[in-house]
């Protein structure tokens, strides 16, 4: 393709499907106490519900320009004439920005902050990909990567809010929703940022407010679902079964489990939804 698709790894897109449509995926640096790695590269999903686990020291970190610039670099040099880089919220990390800062030293690099992240981040990585390989131009692949992000809805239910607010993706006022015994606060992205929506009793009575949820989103059209966790498969795997059975309409339901960058400040059994109203197409 002319134009190449480069992403970071807050997309998580299910397994294979970066290497099988020639994405670039830049890892996110996890420390774990004193420890650096790479996001899904030396840090796994495993890995860090261990150190989690533990009550270990879980921290995330941007990548640098250099090592963006040295990616897009390599894209250029095995034949792409410009990229289209798609990232997570600038609110959420500063990924986005260093990536601008790359582009700015290499050229021929569009830079897109989704707003979201997770498969609300892959879908416009996806849409991405689509114009490109209809030889679209990289205006046109950009411009098809920020109409589908803008389209998403994101809604996760998390067992405590405590992550997030040591993190400081939420203020301590909004964690303060989630501190109730059998509490199980929900929470959506927003503006680009990660807000408090609703606080339901039991994790059965969270699982069916994200199925309300994301069947408002979806409407009565075609729409591509994904389903995000982080050690509950079998939990995850149940909401997608009612994710099917209640989206007639629906374009089948991806499942990935998140990784250590987004899964580090979301906390163990971490359930999410996204939702593309119309699908990719």
């Amino acid at each position: 393709m002319a134009v190449a698709v480069v992403t970071d790894s807050t997309a998580y897109l299910p397994e294979g499907f970066a290497d099988r449509r020639g994405i670039s995926v830049i890892p996110l640096h996890v420390t774990v106490d004193d420890s650096t790695g790479l996001d899904g590269v030396d840090i796994t999903p495993a890995s860090l519900a261990k150190a989690l686990s533990e009550r270990r020291a879980v921290s995330t970190s941007r990548p640098s320009p250099e090592d963006i610039a040295a990616v897009y670099r390599r894209v250029l040099d095995s034949g792409a004439d410009s990229i289209v880089s798609v990232h997570l919220s600038r609110e959420l990390s500063g990924t986005w920005d260093a990536a601008r800062i790359a582009a700015g030293q290499v050229g021929n690099v569009r830079v897109v902050d989704s707003r979201s992240t997770a498969m609300g981040l892959g879908f416009a990585v996806l849409a991405a990909v689509e114009a490109a390989r209809t030889d679209a131009s990289a205006s046109d692949v950009e411009a098809a990567a920020v109409r589908t992000a803008a389209r998403t809805r994101t809604f996760f239910c998390l067992e405590t809010l405590e992550h997030l607010r040591r993190g400081g993706r939420i203020g301590p006022a909004a964690a303060l929703l989630g501190t109730a015994l059998a509490v199980r606060p929900l929470l959506h992205v927003q503006d680009g940022r990660i807000v408090p929506l609703e606080k339901v009793r039991t994790t059965s009575r969270a699982v069916a407010r994200l199925v309300d949820l994301a069947a408002e989103a979806a409407g009565d059209g075609p729409a591509g679902i994904a389903v995000h966790h982080l050690c509950a498969p079998q939990r995850a795997a149940e909401l997608a079964s009612k994710l099917d059975e209640r989206l007639a309409e629906g374009e089948g339901c991806l499942i990935s489990e998140v990784g250590a960058v987004i899964g580090a400040h979301t906390g163990l059994g971490v359930l999410g939804v996204v939702v593309l109203p119309g699908g990719l197409s």
